[in-house]
């Protein structure tokens, strides 16, 4: 008769990815404690430690418009498109 045995605890295994783990880069201080949203501009707000907002500056955000080509009846285009832009 054979036996079977399971070991009550497996044995410790090294996780595969530790060797390409590195060292964490230096915590940098950020000039805000909390972020709520603006629900007028949907816009974040930042706010310091007390409770003062905090101006973050503009960041490279853009926004775009177009309208697409337009068919007439007898399948030919009928106009093209038109594409407007506005970068801040």
């Amino acid at each position: 008769m054979t036996t079977c045995t399971t070991p009550s605890q497996p044995a410790p295994v090294r996780p595969w990815g530790l060797g390409r783990l590195g060292p964490y880069p230096t915590a940098a201080e950020v000039p805000f404690t909390t972020v709520t949203i603006d629900p007028d501009t949907q816009t974040g707000v930042f706010r310091d430690r007390a409770g003062l907002v905090v101006e973050m500056g503009r960041h490279g955000t853009s926004s775009a418009t177009s309208t697409s080509t337009v068919t007439n009846l007898d399948s030919r285009n009928d106009a093209g498109s038109d594409q407007d832009s506005q970068q801040d």
